[in-house]
């Protein structure tokens, strides 16, 4: 596995189609990468009685689990200090998240204060142009309201999907970027978007992995592809390798 590959991992939900934890782990087998990504297809976040037994298996599989999302944050911190004790547990740093616009502001200074108490640092994960964390203009203002606690996890194909660059965002969002998506989307004339392989759709992979890294709190990096759901392993491997040829 090349140094690249190491720092590498994938959204568990590219393997939603392989509803059980063996079967997840046996694709992360077949896909070569050690670092997941987990979501809730595959774990429940809310029980903590479980908690211990699903991190064990992780482990004993040699694969780290590096982060959890995406979560929705709507102020119900009794419930959502959950998500942050599995993290501590794992050993993960970071959680992808939303925020419920309709509890803003204060789901956003509850979930600064569990970000704070655990050391686990939030990552938006802007969700397309029809969600409301999805441009760059709301993004700015949002983050501006926000501590250092609250950054970004940037998806590049939602960016695209956007109307955006995910270029520009690596530059204008650089010291609040945690972690990213790596995704690729192309389009039909009405606009409708399809996964593919990173750097063989709209974009510009080489450029955007050299931008983003330059991101000082950049600590996560994770490949999604959405397509192919009963058999991604082949389309997650190359991948993959166009990550790496374009490092």
């Amino acid at each position: 596995m090349t140094e690249i590959e190491k720092q590498l991992g994938v959204q568990s939900w590219c393997f939603r189609y392989f509803k059980d934890l063996d079967g997840l782990i046996m694709q992360m087998k077949v896909v070569g990468l050690s670092r997941i990504e987990l979501c809730e297809v595959h774990v429940d976040f809310n029980d903590e009685a479980g908690f211990e037994k699903v991190i064990q298996k992780f482990a004993a599989a040699n694969i780290q689990i590096s982060s959890i999302g995406v979560q929705t944050f709507a102020n119900k911190p009794a419930a959502e200090e959950k998500w942050f004790r599995f993290c501590k547990l794992a050993g993960a740093k970071l959680i992808t998240a939303t925020f419920d616009v309709a509890t803003i502001p204060d789901s956003l200074l509850q979930t600064q204060k569990l970000a704070e108490k655990h050391d686990i640092r939030i990552g938006i994960h802007n969700h397309g142009g029809y969600n409301w964390l999805g441009s760059s203009q709301m993004l700015t203002h949002f983050l501006k309201q926000a501590n250092p606690w609250i950054g970004l996890c940037l998806d590049s194909g939602w960016c695209l999907q956007s109307g955006e660059n995910p270029l520009k965002w690596a530059e204008l969002f650089n010291d609040r970027i945690y972690g990213i998506h790596i995704k690729d989307f192309i389009f039909d004339r009405a606009g409708r978007w399809t996964d593919v392989v990173v750097g063989t759709g709209n974009l510009a992979l080489k450029a955007f992995l050299q931008s983003v890294r330059k991101s000082p709190h950049l600590s996560v990096q994770t490949i999604e592809f959405e397509g192919d759901v009963e058999n991604p392993a082949p389309k997650l491997i190359e991948c993959i390798h166009q990550i790496v040829a374009a490092s």
